[in-house]
């Protein structure tokens, strides 16, 4: 290895001589010693090596590259060639990098071949072999293995069993690219910050996130990478992705040829299979003054009654996300925007509530509207009557109902309080409803006037008047119905094809026998995230537009910084169904971020176990163990303990738990800590991090890759949705026209794009 290069560039082998305290070419030439195998040796020769071919291909060529990138150790190789760092303090950083690693021991690596990544973290973790973690994705179906050896060892049956064509343990003592190098990573930080770096003079795609180094985050994405994978896969898809075409390795050997052209044939487009990419800027409307061209058109999208009678510019809503992530700073700028956004109150304690809609209210102007959610919780009926006073007393006059299965009687007491009749004398509803649905029972229970049953009891309990009682037979119990199509949080799976137009036929059905005077609209959720699905949306009849995951990586956003950079660089494949902790009894599903976690296989597998068992004590002691030490990392006991603590007072009242109730109390609790951990970005529970997010952001990270609003710290929820929407409105201009022109007809753009909006409504 280097041979005839160490000759040629003598005064820098001389260096790396002074430097290491030996001889490289000895080492990588005769290896007398026989030392190249070990970690603390090979990671500087590699270095040496791979610099001198560099600096031999720069001589001989004359070419710099476009762009660079190295595999683990070779990215020191890719900083030195980008000019971050002169050959002397790379190969400073790589002797150090290599000593803390060559500390490690009783680590073990392997090679799975012809499982892609999920379907290795899926058979891992419903083996219950957590402490394994994925350090290297190197094509689509070459994955390497990372942890203990004996968990290494363990995992090559379970994989063959799980499909995989191949499994080879590695040569190596240590556990590297996981979790098990964290002392490393630690100690390696000092020496990053002693050495001056400077901003790369070509783009570098980092490891850890397989996109460029930004400006000042060299040692810090530096550090991360001893613990962090190698996402080659994804580093080679993105290079592809910006139009480049020969990616030629420098250093010796084939190795990473073979996986670029694996990941090639694996279903990465090549050159020739490539239409002249648009640039991704292109497709984001241009700015000015912060605001994105054409809102003119972008105004007119949807239904001109939603507009009007919720006092908005666009019809365009930012949904609730749960425990304050859509945050009273998201709302207010939505607001301020002539949007819709909710305040996401679920999981918030009474006193954040009010701070919440307090700080909302401070910040607004008259005119400028926003809405409050409430989130069912079957098992707690009083706590939603209080939400109801809560927001009474605040005078919220907009409510989004949300994981609803049938309208409750807190619900019906809402609506019903701002029920009056205006002087023409029809019924005017003060308290107005958007209900969140997924099935098209539950849009029928809110599609209908309230229940009467329900009317006839809060009448008797003095809650609500006969008057308005009589009121609510005329009118239904929402004024506007989202309906929910592969959403984040709670949400069926279902399909916006359709339940849209199934949901429009069965709302004019029962406009229709009822006689109510004025028409509930129907809004699209989930999925939205680009102006093709926003468009989409349209066509199939929305009067509105709602997006959820799409916000939460946002700065306003009331989620960790550290789940915002999970939430940036997923992909549309990214998520994964689990349990909901709050219905977690009834089997109901959420959507939820599945890259980078285990949070969806161990919330399914506590549901699994919950369905098989009647207690705790008839779990196995070995299962008992792994979801104590792993999961919980604390005791049943202990569990519930807490629980009870957060109860408070007598709890549990009455006749004591079932043992069946008590495991409920001990799994439910899983799930407020997950969400916890993400809400708080504790680095320590980062695997356990539950975060409710649906497609839609992946297919937006996508939409954005290459521009400014690639990085969250870029992005705001109102600048999304005006972004979105003028590209919605360029979109089906320009598709419309070409149908028309296709078709022989000619239509002005402006009529096209009304004709998309809902014909004469807008």
């Amino acid at each position: 290895m280097g041979a005839g290069l160490f000759e040629e560039f003598a005064e820098l082998t001389a260096e790396a001589d002074r430097i290491l305290g030996y001889s490289v070419a000895e080492l990588c030439t005769a290896d007398p010693h026989g030392r190249l195998g070990q970690t603390q040796f090979t990671q500087p020769a590699l270095y040496v090596v791979n610099a001198l071919c560099h600096l031999h291909r720069l001589t001989t060529t004359g070419r710099a590259p476009d762009y660079v990138a190295g595999h683990s150790v070779g990215e020191y190789n890719a900083l030195f060639a980008a000019g971050v760092f002169d050959f002397g303090a790379g190969l400073r950083l790589v002797a150090r990098r290599g000593e803390l690693m060559g500390l490690a021991r009783g680590g073990g690596m392997a090679a799975v071949l012809g499982l892609p990544a999920d379907e290795v973290a899926a058979a891992l973790a419903a083996a219950g072999l957590d402490s394994v973690d994925l350090a290297n994705l190197n094509t689509h179906t070459q994955i390497v293995l990372s942890g203990l050896r004996a968990d290494i060892e363990r995992a090559g049956p379970i994989l063959k069993a799980a499909g995989a064509r191949g499994y080879t343990m590695l040569n190596v003592s240590g556990a590297f690219h996981s979790r098990y190098m964290r002392e490393a990573a630690d100690s390696f930080t000092e020496t990053l910050s002693a050495v001056p770096m400077s901003p790369p003079r070509i783009p570098v795609i980092a490891n850890v996130t397989a996109r460029p180094y930004p400006a000042g985050e060299v040692a810090s994405l530096l550090a991360r990478q001893i613990t962090a994978p190698v996402r080659w896969t994804e580093t080679v898809r993105h290079l592809l992705d910006l139009g480049v075409t020969d990616i030629e390795q420098v250093g010796p050997g084939k190795v990473l040829t073979g996986l670029v052209r694996a990941i090639r044939r694996d279903g990465a487009p090549s050159a020739t299979d490539r239409q002249e990419p648009t640039p991704v800027a292109a497709t984001v409307p241009a700015a000015s003054d912060g605001r994105p061209a054409d809102l003119e058109a972008a105004a007119w999208l949807g239904d001109a009654e939603f507009r009007r009678q919720h006092g908005l510019r666009y019809a365009y809503v930012s949904g609730s996300m749960y425990r304050g992530i859509a945050s009273a700073g998201l709302v207010i700028r939505m607001a301020r925007a002539g949007m819709l956004g909710f305040l996401g109150t679920g999981g918030l304690r009474p006193h954040q509530i009010d701070d919440a809609i307090g700080e909302v209210r401070r910040a607004l102007e008259p005119g400028q509207v926003f809405g409050v959610n409430l989130l069912h919780d079957p098992g707690d009926p009083a706590g939603e009557d209080e939400q109801v006073d809560r927001y009474l007393r605040h005078g919220v006059r907009l409510v989004e109902a949300s994981a609803f299965m049938d309208v409750s009687p807190a619900l019906v007491r809402y609506r019903c309080l701002g029920l009056r009749r205006d002087a023409q004398g029809r019924v005017v509803a003060e308290h107005r409803l958007m209900a969140k649905v997924s099935r098209p029972e539950v849009a029928r229970a809110f599609l209908a006037p309230p229940p009467e049953q329900q009317l006839r009891r809060l009448v008797a309990d003095g809650r609500i008047t006969d008057e308005q009682a009589r009121l609510a037979a005329g009118v239904p119990m929402a004024d506007d119905l989202t309906v929910e199509a592969d959403s984040a949080g709670h949400t069926d799976g279902g399909v916006a094809y359709t339940l849209m137009p199934a949901l429009r036929r069965l709302r004019d059905d029962l406009a229709a026998e009822h006689g109510y005077h004025q028409r509930v609209r129907i809004g699209a959720a989930g999925g939205i995230g680009t102006p093709e699905a926003a468009a989409a949306a349209l066509i199939l009849g929305a009067d509105y537009l709602v997006t959820g995951s799409i916000n939460q990586c946002t700065v306003e956003a009331g989620t960790s910084e550290p789940v915002k950079d999970l939430l940036q660089q997923m992909g549309v494949q990214d998520t994964a169904y689990a349990p909901a902790g709050d219905m977690f009894e009834i089997g109901a599903r959420v959507q939820v971020l599945r890259r980078g976690v285990f949070f969806p296989a161990r919330a399914n597998k506590l549901y699994q176990l919950y369905q098989q068992h009647d207690s705790l004590e008839s779990i196995d002691a070995k299962t008992r163990q792994q979801i104590e030490q792993r999961y919980f990392k604390r005791s049943f006991d202990d569990v519930f303990e807490l629980v009870r603590q957060y109860k408070g007072g007598d709890w549990p009242a009455g006749d004591r738990l079932t043992p069946k109730q008590r495991m409920l109390a001990v799994f439910k609790w899983y799930f407020a800590y997950t969400s916890d951990l993400a809400m708080r970005g504790d680095p320590a529970g980062r695997v356990d991090y539950q975060v409710h997010c649906g497609p839609a952001l992946g297919a937006f990270n996508s939409w954005v890759r290459g521009t400014e609003l690639a990085d969250w710290r870029h992005r705001h929820a109102d600048d999304i949705g005006l972004r979105l929407l003028a590209g919605t409105s360029a979109l089906l201009t320009d598709r419309l026209a070409a149908y028309g022109a296709g078709a022989g007809r000619s239509t002005a753009p402006g009529e096209l794009v009304l004709a998309a909006a809902g014909g004469g409504r807008s």
